[in-house]
């Protein structure tokens, strides 16, 4: 399953470095991408992950989760 994190506050590479960082430091993620011009994070999840442990990651190195959500395949 892959979901959507809609973040606020990235700026530059750094940024998104810090934020990609956090998030693939959570066991249970396959795959982590996270975007600066669209200020989104995809994440591939493997194992359960709750949104909540997403959120937190990304808050702990100081940017503000938006909205979480799940992709959705065509």
């Amino acid at each position: 399953m892959k979901k959507s994190i809609r973040i606020e506050g990235m700026n530059c590479g750094h940024c998104t470095g810090s934020v990609e960082k956090a998030l693939r430091s959570i066991p249970g993620l396959a795959d982590v991408n996270v975007d600066l011009a669209s200020k989104t994070a995809i994440v591939e999840v493997k194992t359960s992950v709750s949104d909540d442990a997403l959120k937190i990651a990304v808050t702990d190195t100081g940017f503000t989760v938006v909205g979480i959500q799940k992709e959705t395949s065509l």
